[in-house]
């Protein structure tokens, strides 16, 4: 296993970010309060784990070849039985001989799924998606955020693995159940005293031991904190001197869950040198601790670094509130439609759905969907078409409609014609448009996201959208 390196690394935020402050002023009234500072990343109503987790491994995939595994990692996943790392397979028009499978259960699962990967062979992509409920009110509403990470393990990367140490323990400091969906967590002193004298110090004792160094010559951490001023308490104890990435993320971002300490690995990366040791400690039930030793930059660091510095901040407490999903709004007969949609349909089409693949004709024309007669004038009928995936082709607007009567959990509803610069034209979905919309002409990019919510059944569907090319950008100090 030792040798083995993180070849890649990946990060996604939703582009919406609450300001703690103005949540906070809008709960004065209670007496209630979370984290004031900062601001905490959220998901829109079409945004999920298993979406942000894609585009966090398109990220990491930019550079890599594709994986033959794909494990996904999440605490909050959509689904109980039905795989969300098969969904990301398709998703990422990946081989169907790729291996999958998902790690559930405790916030450390992303870290103990890199860790499996760096155990294996051949090429892992490791992805994690978070968007953990919460209650209207609790310290973790503010303090959590909605994000996704990933990493792609190979035997050859820009940083090594130099040793690894974990520690299982069914410490039960936070939990959620089918019975209780919203976190549950324990005293807090109690959690950090248990987490850093039990868990977290040992394992990163054990991990240095191993790799035979000092916990001194650690240059970035990427420590998942458990309790505030956990790191403090383990820095002190271990002789640790360097700073904690992982806490940086949390003050801008919020608490990502199990998509933490990835993303804030990747950060670390990109302020890494050649030569700095990193260390990764994902917590949850136990502690995995890892050592890596940057030996050049590590690519799509730089782009999770510039990942935090983009966002629309907005101070609207009710608007948060049903976007996470902690209110319920009677938005009337409009949104009373039926959104089933057959299993046979998802098997006949969801790939090319999921994967946004397209056809070329024997002419070089592409169009989506993929039909048994191109929609070429100069066809002479049927023909096979050639696949073409339109995910990652350059975009721009042909047309553009705002539409409030049209239902949309988030109004409003924005669609309009989009042409790709191979030559196809689609009519899609527009989202992450904030402040006036984007003109006519302006580059798109497009975004894997819930297309829509079956709630009579319990079932969702997902394809791609339209966003605008430049994101509004916001100061990370």
């Amino acid at each position: 296993m030792m040798g083995r390196s993180i070849a890649g690394v990946g990060g996604y935020l939703p582009l919406l970010r609450l300001s703690r402050k103005a949540a906070n002023a809008a709960l004065k009234w209670s007496g209630l309060s979370g984290p004031r500072e900062g601001f905490r990343a959220v998901a829109r109503w079409d945004e999920d784990p298993v979406t942000l987790a894609v585009e966090a491994a398109r990220v990491a995939l930019d550079s890599a070849s594709a994986p033959d595994k794909v494990i996904f990692a999440s605490t909050s996943a959509p689904f109980f039985e039905r795989s969300h790392a098969a969904m990301l397979v398709d998703a990422l028009s990946l081989s169907r001989s790729t291996v999958a499978f998902d790690v559930a259960g405790s916030r450390r699962g992303a870290v103990s799924a890199l860790l499996m990967a760096l155990e294996g062979t051949g090429t892992g992509l490791v992805a994690a998606g978070e968007r953990r409920p919460t209650q209207a009110g609790s310290g973790a509403q503010l303090a959590y955020g909605d994000g996704g990470a990933a990493c792609i393990v190979a035997d050859e990367g820009a940083a090594r693995l130099l040793a690894t140490a974990s520690l299982s323990h069914d410490f039960a400091d936070i939990y959620a159940s089918r019975e209780h969906p919203t976190p549950y967590a324990a005293e807090e002193r109690f959690v950090r005293d248990v987490a850093v004298a039990e868990l977290i110090a040992p394992a990163v004792r054990e991990a240095c031991r191993k790799a035979k160094i000092a916990a001194g010559e650690i240059a970035l951490s990427a420590v998942v904190e458990p309790a505030s001023g956990a790191y403090k308490a383990i820095a002190g104890r271990l002789g640790l001197t360097a700073p904690n990435v992982a806490t940086d993320l949390a003050a801008h971002a919020g608490d990502l869950g199990a998509a933490h300490p990835l993303f804030a690995l990747a950060l670390a990366f990109d302020r890494a040198k050649p030569g700095d040791i990193v260390l990764l400690a994902g917590f949850g039930s136990g502690c995995d601790a890892l050592l890596f030793q940057v030996e050049r930059e590590v690519p799509g660091a730089r782009a999770v670094a510039e990942a935090l510095t983009y966002g629309a901040p907005f101070s609207d407490y009710v608007r948060f509130l049903n976007l996470s999903g902690a209110v319920d709004i009677d938005w009337g007969p409009r949104s009373e439609f039926d959104q089933k949609v057959p299993a046979p349909v998802l098997e006949r089409y969801g790939r090319d759905m999921m994967g946004f693949v397209g056809g070329r004709d024997a002419e070089g024309n592409v169009q989506f969907p993929k039909s048994l007669i191109p929609v070429s004038p100069h066809a002479h009928g049927p023909e096979p078409l050639a696949d073409v995936r339109l995910a990652d082709v350059p975009a721009r607007i042909v047309s553009l409609t705002s539409d409030r009567l049209n239902y949309c959990p988030d109004p409003p509803f924005v669609f309009g014609l989009v042409q790709f610069e191979n030559g196809a034209r689609v009519m899609m979905e527009f989202t992450d448009i904030e402040g006036p919309p984007p003109a006519v002409g302006d580059p798109v990019a497009t975004r894997f996201r819930i297309k829509a919510i079956d709630r009579r059944r319990g079932f969702r569907t997902y394809f791609w959208k339209a966003v605008p090319t430049a994101r509004p950008t916001m100061e990370v100090q």
